[in-house]
């Protein structure tokens, strides 16, 4: 069975072994981050739907899953925002009924869980994993670029009604921007906000390929350990490499010869390579994450994105 909704698995930096869930077509969301390595989103919106036809996907998962897989968590992650597509409470209690031995997680932008509805299709759900990068509304539009109805107040009132009304584990992601949300304004209200939702922990994470925009960077290690240092929480997480992704049965060496004899060929954008490969856009960048961390090929931002080449041999 050829698979249109699922990627993977694949190593994650979170999540261990990872089977992806992509529920909205590129790129739906209800955000346009400055950071977002799946591009510049094109449907900016806060409307549910069923985007992605929730039977189809519980079609793929069924002949996947029955196969017994190893794999450490199903994950609604993908192009957008998972919580936007109103038919994933059905595939989350499917999930629930018929492979329980399954973990699941959701990576979401936290924009819509004060959503009662968005409430109830995900209280089934193991873990979610709400993203976070700003408490203050001038350096949440600047990072994150929502939808012009959303206010940064609310978003955080509704992940901590959320948080207290949901049974699973909440882990929650601040996406560091050097230069905005490491000011002591900033972290001040991000740590009221974190007292506020009181999370099972929280993640700091950077920068791991070129976001949408050329003038966001990497900080350094004591940015990122300085920033960390100043979280209130009794958890706090930097988001590290993942492990040795040769030694992951899930990491294929033919993919990633596959995507090296094409953009030998010629310099490749990740849009390129899902088109070329048949691959979704999300596995083909934790290849690209590898190849580049590896020094094995290099990134290049030209007018119609970032491009990938074979590092020439010296």
């Amino acid at each position: 069975m050829d698979y249109k909704y699922l990627f993977g698995p694949v190593p994650s930096r979170r999540l261990g072994i990872s089977l992806g869930i992509d529920l909205v077509t590129p790129k739906i969301c209800s955000y346009n981050c400055i950071y977002c390595e799946c591009g510049k989103t094109t449907c900016l919106t806060v409307n549910r739907k069923e985007f992605v036809p929730a039977e189809i996907v519980i079609k793929e998962l069924d002949d996947f899953l029955s196969k017994n897989p190893k794999i450490d968590y199903i994950t609604f992650a993908g192009s957008g925002e998972p919580t936007l597509n109103s038919g994933i409470g059905k595939i989350a209690v499917f999930l629930k009924e018929k492979y329980p031995q399954y973990k699941t997680a959701l990576l979401t932008n936290g924009s819509l869980l004060g959503d009662n509805d968005v409430l109830n299709d995900c209280k089934d759900i193991d873990l979610v994993v709400p993203s976070l990068d700003a408490a203050l509304e001038k350096s949440f539009f600047k990072i994150d670029r929502p939808h012009h109805s959303l206010k940064i107040d609310a978003i955080i009132d509704g992940i901590a009604k959320f948080r207290t009304n949901f049974s699973g584990k909440m882990w929650l992601e601040i996406f560091l921007v050097p230069g905005i949300n490491d000011k002591e304004e900033e972290i001040e209200a991000l740590n009221r906000a974190i007292l506020k939702i009181n999370p099972d922990k929280v993640q700091v994470n950077i920068l791991d390929r070129p976001g949408t925009v050329d003038w966001i960077r990497r900080p350094d290690d004591d940015e990122l350990k300085n920033f960390a240092s100043k979280i209130l929480h009794s958890n706090v997480e930097i988001t590290g490499k993942p492990a040795d992704r040769d030694t992951i049965a899930s990491f294929s060496g033919d993919i990633k010869q596959k995507i090296l004899e094409t953009i030998k060929r010629r310099p490749c954008t990740p849009d390129d390579l899902s088109k070329i490969l048949g691959l979704h856009q999300n596995e083909i960048n934790k290849y690209l994450g590898y190849l580049v961390e590896n020094n094995e090929i290099v990134e290049s931002a030209e007018e119609r994105g970032i491009f990938y080449k074979v590092k020439q041999k010296n």
